[in-house]
């Protein structure tokens, strides 16, 4: 990875993306801590400090906060981060499996990928208005609003601002897609992420000063096999081996070779992941602008237990549904049906399986084994930190997703500028 961005950076076309991508995540960074107006952001902080404890904010926006860089513990500009863009995307990429119209638009080509970026764009600043009005009246009912009069005007100004911020945090990735290195929804992502880092090194010191010394070196093991282990799963593969035909063109004759149709073990990368957390996020912030202490209902309090980031039934729901979006993106990545004719088309077969329908069930059948290593692969990695605390009274049940997503992200965007040297030096020897 460094050699990558050591050699990067001596190219001059990529080294001035690398410079606009940074200045970019500065600009995301500075939005992160410009708190908005009527927000009494010193308070705000207080709660997020005292997290789970009394008069401090819930395990979810604990959470939320993580993905946010901690622009929602200053009630920043930038509160809600990409979040509303997650979502959107989420539904967008569902609905072109309900909707036809949706799903010929992805079948389009570029046009047609532009025409669902324009629909994901409206998606996302309709979610982010919702999200503002829904994190207002969380903030108004925590008595976090510097207000005496005018609270119409305040919660105009408010929600307005929050959706702007989101809208600009959108436009921000797609600039980083044109002029930088690319990826850069996930970048905002990453470097939200990784903001937390030395909080997340601060709270590993205090357990240390507290003894717990087995518990943190464990924990610093852990966390770098995992590493470890997140990027041999993301090389691994499984080769379907091919063989093609001899065949005669004039007086040249073509074919005759051996290759493979290299299937990636985890396919999808960590959108299972974002898409699985994003979704478990709903149900969480529904139940978190209810007043649980008014409401004399044990229905509230009960389903706060469930859904509580440490509790088994989150486990389960999130393993659940990680494998779920696994398999939904291999539908979508990869035709079974489609790579058998193109094989057929070519001349092309796979040892001991006959052409057509017995080669895409062949097929099938391996996209569904490796999808279910994948997909495992990521729930046990997503999950395995909920466990570690329930039982070591550690908080670190949020660790798993935060390292999979940060790798993930990664190395995807050290595959993406290797892509574009290699892309450089083709089109360097063709010139």
């Amino acid at each position: 990875m460094l050699e990558t961005l050591k050699n990067a950076w001596r190219v001059k076309e990529l080294r001035s993306k690398i410079l606009f991508t940074l200045f970019v995540i500065v600009i995301f960074r500075i939005g992160s801590f410009i708190p908005v107006p009527y927000v009494d952001f010193s308070s705000l902080q207080n709660a997020f400090a005292n997290a789970g404890s009394d008069g401090g904010v819930n395990e979810f926006f604990s959470y939320l906060s993580i993905l946010t860089g901690g622009g929602l513990e200053y009630g920043a500009i930038f509160a809600m981060s990409i979040t509303p863009y997650i979502n959107a995307s989420i539904i967008i990429q569902l609905l072109c499996v309900a909707i036809p119209y949706l799903e010929r638009l992805s079948k389009e080509g570029e046009e047609g990928q532009k025409k669902l970026a324009t629909i994901t764009r409206y998606t996302t600043v309709i979610l982010a208005l919702i999200q503002g009005v829904a994190y207002y009246f969380y903030l108004e009912g925590s008595g976090w609003i510097n207000v005496k009069s005018g609270l119409w005007f305040a919660a105009i100004v408010i929600v307005l601002t929050f959706a702007a911020g989101s809208a600009v945090v959108m436009w921000l990735g797609e600039q980083i897609d044109v002029k930088g290195i690319g990826n850069g929804i996930s970048v905002l992502l990453f470097v939200g992420i990784l903001s937390r880092g030395p909080q997340a090194a601060r709270a590993l010191y205090y357990y240390w000063e507290d003894g717990q010394y087995v518990a943190v070196i464990g924990i610093l093991l852990a966390f770098l096999a995992v590493i470890a282990f997140i990027v041999w799963m993301t090389h691994a593969e499984r080769r379907i081996p091919v063989q093609y035909a001899k065949r005669v063109v004039g007086n040249k004759m073509y074919g005759g070779q051996n290759t493979h149709i290299p299937i990636k073990v985890n396919m999808s990368g960590v959108m299972p992941v974002i898409f699985a957390s994003s979704i478990l996020m709903l149900p969480t912030m529904i139940l978190s602008f209810a007043d649980t202490n008014s409401l004399d209902l044990p229905f509230w309090k009960d389903a706060m237990a469930l859904f509580t980031t440490q509790g088994v039934f989150y486990a389960v729901i999130y393993f659940i549904m990680i494998i779920a979006f696994a398999y939904f993106y291999a539908t979508i990545q990869f035709n079974p049906v489609e790579m058998a004719n193109n094989l057929r088309k070519n001349g092309g077969a796979v040892p001991g399986i006959r052409p057509g329908k017995p080669t895409s069930d062949f097929i099938s059948k391996i996209l569904s084994r490796i999808t279910l290593m994948g997909a495992l692969f990521l729930s046990v990695i997503a999950i395995l930190p909920i466990i570690v605390s329930s039982v070591g009274g550690i908080n670190i049940s949020l660790g798993g997703t935060s390292v999979l997503i940060m790798v993930g992200v990664a190395l995807d965007t050290v595959n993406n500028l290797e892509s574009q040297m290699m892309m450089r030096h083709y089109k360097g020897f063709l010139d």
